[in-house]
């Protein structure tokens, strides 16, 4: 016992700093208050992660951004529009190029020999429509002075006929008149008979009788024969008068058919004329297409025109990519566009420039990506996984900001669309 003793006398000592860490005792108090202090400390840590991560959320919640967004633009082929060989070419990949800068001479050989036969052609059209044009009036004066002779011929014809006509009623007067006196003389001649017979009248008187009736009888005939020709001419002049009329009424109606035929043949020559300067343009445009320009402004891409080479029409000799219209396709997920609206305002950051550009919202998609594709899925069939589905929105870049020149179509880009606040 007395040995315990001493063991516990001797570790007195050392067990003493252990002892001033109990609680109650006052020599335990510093290491309470760093504990505390501590905690306090963490705490304040806590406190201040909190209010950033929720300051953060404050502010993520107006924006919507993405980093499936690339910058696009238009490409446009560049491609003869006739068949030739390229004799020169004035522009190599990468190169910037204005709208109507001369690109590439195809040979113009060959289209210039078409232009100057066109043209030929075209002369000698017009020269027919130079010597046609007369011939209307001309005909139109020949057919109005045939009639005109015509109708002369109709009332000449027509006083023939009256003076025929005239003729042959005096010749019948005639006829009917030398009839009479041959009656007449007939009855004296009848009479000096009976007279003879009787001798009651001498032989000279009746000779005279017998004579005046003779005479009259072959005035009879000679006045008949008169008559006949009389009426052989009035035939004669109506057949003229026919004729003159028949002339005349086949003037009336060739007249017009003569005029129409003119101005068929003249309508004719023109078209003729209209077709060759037609194909006088057709050569010239042709013969433009040699010289192949830049339509529109650009940085020259996929050149694939090469001096020597004989292409078709149709074939691509190179693109342009314009770098002057610019804009960005977003693919936001569907589940984003609840608050995007066009003319929202977007910061486009550039990855491959480490810059930031305004921008603002010029259109949403009508369609989802998929739905676009060559094989939209078919979701009525097999087993359905629902898939979150993105919507290209497209994306303006305002003017004038530095560094709009160094953009090209293609580059990553990551939009931040600010829908509140």
């Amino acid at each position: 016992m007395n040995s315990e003793q001493e063991v516990i006398t001797e570790n007195t000592p050392a067990a003493a700093p252990r002892s001033s860490a109990a609680p109650g005792v006052p020599g335990r108090a510093p290491v309470t208050r760093g504990r505390r202090k501590a905690f306090m400390i963490f705490f304040m840590v806590l406190l201040v992660i909190a209010a950033g991560g929720f300051l953060y959320w404050l502010h993520a919640r107006q924006f919507e951004s993405t980093d499936d967004a690339q910058v696009d633009g238009h490409l446009n082929p560049v491609s003869a529009r006739i068949d030739g060989t390229i004799t020169k070419v004035y522009v190599e990949d990468n190169q910037m190029v204005q709208a109507g800068q001369l690109l590439v001479e195809l040979d113009p050989q060959d289209y210039q020999v078409v232009l100057d036969q066109a043209l030929a052609q075209l002369a000698e059209a017009r020269s027919m429509v130079v010597a046609q044009q007369p011939n209307v009036p001309i005909t139109q004066v020949e057919n109005l002075t045939n009639i005109s002779s015509a109708q002369a011929d109709v009332a000449n014809a027509q006083a023939g006929v009256a003076a025929a006509e005239r003729d042959r009623d005096s010749a019948a007067a005639k006829v009917t008149e030398s009839e009479a006196n041959s009656a007449k003389a007939q009855a004296d001649l009848a009479r000096y008979q009976l007279l003879i017979a009787k001798e009651e009248v001498s032989q000279q008187e009746f000779d005279q009788i017998q004579a005046e009736a003779k005479a009259q009888a072959a005035n009879v005939t000679a006045n008949q024969a008169s008559f006949q020709a009389a009426e052989r001419t009035v035939d004669q002049r109506r057949a003229q008068l026919e004729e003159a009329q028949s002339r005349l009424g086949q003037y009336r109606r060739n007249a017009p058919q003569q005029i129409a035929i003119r101005r068929a043949t003249l309508a004719s020559n023109e078209a003729s004329a209209q077709s060759a300067q037609a194909q006088v343009e057709q050569a010239q445009l042709k013969l433009g297409y040699t010289k192949i320009t830049a339509p529109v402004a650009g940085i020259v891409m996929k050149r694939s025109a090469e001096i020597g080479a004989h292409i078709s029409a149709g074939q691509q000799l190179m693109q342009i990519a314009q770098v002057r219209d610019l804009w960005v396709t977003a693919n936001f997920k569907e589940t984003q566009l609840r608050n995007i609206r066009t003319n929202q305002q977007v910061t486009i950051h550039v990855d491959a420039l480490k810059q930031d550009f305004g921008g603002y919202v010029l259109d949403i998609g009508g369609s989802t990506g998929s739905i676009a594709s060559v094989l939209p899925p078919e979701n009525a069939t097999g087993n359905y996984v629902k898939v979150v589905q993105r919507i290209p929105v497209r994306i303006r870049f305002k003017p004038d900001q530095n560094g709009l020149d160094r953009l090209r179509p293609g580059m990553s880009v990551e939009p931040e669309v600010r829908i509140g606040g």
